[in-house]
């Protein structure tokens, strides 16, 4: 499209000029000329390396200026003639067919569409007539992985997942900050979430085996059509903010297994403190050891079940069943009993959420 915006300059530059003039891609294509003939042509006497500079240059009788809003341009403005007044036709077309560009990539441009639809740019009442412009189908499920950059290597690691999901057509590869970066995927219908774990998972195992570089992943829920993909996108940002507080061991978290860590995040912390002073009456939660905590953990693992927890603590039966007199002791709650062991883990939950940085909220 933005071809066409090129020739349609050209043809009117073409009498005010009185050359030849026209426009090449990175590739040494014309992709507009005021010679027909020669558009869509690429020869050795058009080719230019494009990263070599920004100004104007000379070559083979024809006068080139680069431009583009990316560091390395896109394009080049070719003027036929090596003179002074050639230069500044170049720069003149150069700067013209810039802002064209660039209002063409605002108003047009698939990405920056998307984009402005997870951040709430777009109006809602917008958002379907410009979807029926590009040419979106409403009936396609889709998916946001938020992906957060931890720790990096020198490497662009937006660069690597563009690479990794090249359908621009399907997926997009969004930067949203320096170390946020979102993916729109287009998937199955009624795709299982541990499908998209495995995805998350062989991306933040390629940027990490290969490129050195530490993420973690949020996966918001899948949506048909493009209204709802700022729900998945904050659905994928709370999935991060949950599990840096709740699973702090895992870095591929999805917003649909967050399960009652999710409600427990919406809590006011007023209401966390008074629960679980009701709770630990008889004695306070700082009264467990690290060891007592470490058995509750694994019993809660492996299903309330004694025998199996003894033997994945390697320790005698009694042992275990002593502990676990000594935890109703000091709180009042037999963890054999099934309601007691929800209170239980509700309460380290919350204790869990209450010890985190309040400034993170």
């Amino acid at each position: 499209m933005s071809n066409r915006l090129f020739q349609g300059v050209v043809h009117q530059m073409r009498e005010a000029v009185g050359r030849v003039v026209g426009v090449i891609d990175e590739n040494a294509t014309i992709v507009a000329c005021s010679d027909s003939s020669k558009t869509g042509t690429s020869c050795d006497f058009f080719s230019i390396d494009l990263s070599e500079t920004h100004d104007v240059f000379i070559r083979d009788g024809y006068t080139y200026k680069p431009f583009g809003i990316h560091p390395k341009p896109d394009y080049a403005v070719f003027v036929e003639g090596v003179d002074e007044i050639a230069g500044k036709y170049a720069s003149i077309m150069a700067i013209s067919l810039t802002g064209i560009k660039q209002y063409y990539d605002e108003k047009y441009d698939r990405n920056n569409f998307i984009k402005n639809i997870i951040l709430d740019n777009v109006l809602p009442g917008d958002i379907g007539i410009k979807s029926r412009e590009l040419h979106f189908n409403a009936d396609i499920s889709r998916v946001v992985f938020l992906i957060n950059i931890v720790s990096t290597n020198d490497v662009s690691a937006y660069e690597i997942i563009q690479n990794l999901f090249p359908d621009k057509n399907k997926d997009f590869v969004i930067n949203i900050t320096e170390n946020d970066i979102v993916l729109v995927k287009e998937i199955k219908n009624n795709i299982d979430i541990k499908d998209l774990e495995k995805l998350a998972r062989s991306v933040s195992d390629t940027l990490s085996g290969e490129f050195f570089t530490r993420v973690n992943v949020g996966i918001g829920a899948p949506v048909t059509g493009i209204k709802d993909l700022a729900r998945s996108f904050k659905e994928a940002q709370m999935a991060l903010e949950v599990g840096k507080v709740f699973d702090t061991d895992k870095n591929i978290v999805s917003y649909n297994n967050l399960g009652i860590a999710r409600l427990i995040y919406h809590l006011p912390t007023t209401l966390c403190d008074t629960f679980l002073k009701e709770v630990f009456k008889k004695g306070s939660i700082e009264s467990l050891d690290h060891e007592t905590l470490f058995t509750i953990q694994r019993f809660f693992e492996n299903n309330l079940n004694v025998s199996e927890t003894s033997r994945k603590l390697f320790v005698h039966r009694n042992t275990l069943v002593y502990r676990l007199d000594k935890i109703k002791k000091l709180t009042g709650l037999d963890l054999r009993e099934f309601e007691h062991a929800i209170i239980f883990k509700i309460a380290l939950m919350v204790k869990k959420y209450l010890s985190t940085d309040p400034m993170k909220f």
